[in-house]
């Protein structure tokens, strides 16, 4: 209850107030902060996914202006030596107001990272986008085989017959390659998976799938069961350490994050940045109201 009182509170306090809780997990409000911070995680032995924080607009113009800030992301970042991909939300393309524009958009960011070499990933929205947002993938990757890769949520009963679906476009030159997450939106009981052990339990097997059929995981998760769990897979399956990577959010469990590094992991982090940091945080707070405990706690144990 404390939890859900506080997130639900966080939103009406002063911006400044908010920042206290954010900013250990937002890389700042420029492109500029955010190439630091990513050039900091390198440093470390880590890659990074560099994303511009925003979703769910409302006019085309905004999309339009969208694209251009990610295309001048990639031309700084690349300048700049970022060892790094990109992450995008098809919404703030407007995905949601024009199907056909968004992809546009999408895919001229796409053709920008890939003339570089590189890499987009096509994050995971709410389940009402599902569906497009795997049909984008499958087109894009149809043009870039190798510069895009998607996102799916573990808690979705759907994930793994969404895997399964995949495998007509997966290939050894040219693997599916899928960051698999817990999920974090709020959905019905009637589509999600609700409890602990269960999540886990369907993440586990999820990765268990790709590894059998040969596609490349991006183990997206802060949670020690589920990492002990990804390496037993891994040992299992005899995996190639540049067949797979762990994933984690920017400011969150670095001890975690470098024990998985001192045993010979690949790590990337998720490097969020943007003027809309604000609704990032308190909306990801609604959300998931444990988060909002877990912050409070550290921010008194910081003084």
């Amino acid at each position: 209850m404390l939890n859900k009182m506080i997130a639900g509170v966080l939103p009406y306090m002063p911006k400044k107030f908010v920042w206290l809780f954010s900013r250990q997990y937002i890389a700042g409000e420029t492109i500029a902060e955010a190439i630091v911070n990513a050039k900091k995680l390198n440093e470390q032995g880590i890659f990074t996914t560099i994303d511009v924080l925003g979703e769910f607009i409302t006019s085309l113009e905004e999309a339009e202006a969208n694209k251009r800030e990610y295309l001048q992301v990639i031309e700084r970042a690349e300048a700049a030596g970022v060892k790094g991909n990109y992450s995008l939300k098809p919404t703030f393309f407007g995905l949601l107001l024009d199907q056909e524009v968004a992809y546009s958009h999408i895919r001229e960011v796409v053709a920008k990272a890939a003339s570089c070499n590189n890499f987009v990933r096509i994050d995971m929205e709410d389940s009402p986008c599902t569906d497009m947002e795997i049909a984008m993938f499958r087109r894009l990757k149809e043009e870039f085989p190798g510069n895009v890769g998607l996102v799916l949520q573990a808690y979705l009963k759907r994930t793994k017959s969404d895997i399964e679906s995949l495998r007509d476009i997966n290939s050894t030159e040219y693997p599916v390659n899928l960051r698999l997450c817990k999920g974090i939106y709020v959905e019905p009981e009637t589509i999600a998976y609700k409890k602990y052990d269960e999540i886990n339990s369907h993440f586990l097997e999820d990765i268990e799938l790709m590894l059998q059929e040969k596609m490349y995981p991006a183990i997206a998760t802060h949670d020690l069961p589920v990492v002990n769990g990804a390496y037993r897979l891994l040992e299992k399956y005899q995996v190639p350490k540049d067949a797979y990577e762990f994933q984690m959010l920017y400011g969150v469990t670095p001890g975690l994050r470098q024990d998985i590094i001192n045993r010979g992991h690949q790590m990337r982090v998720y490097v969020p940045f943007g003027k809309q940091w604000f609704g990032y945080s308190t909306r990801r707070l609604k959300e998931n109201p444990q988060m909002a405990g877990v912050i409070l706690k550290a921010l008194f144990h910081k003084g």
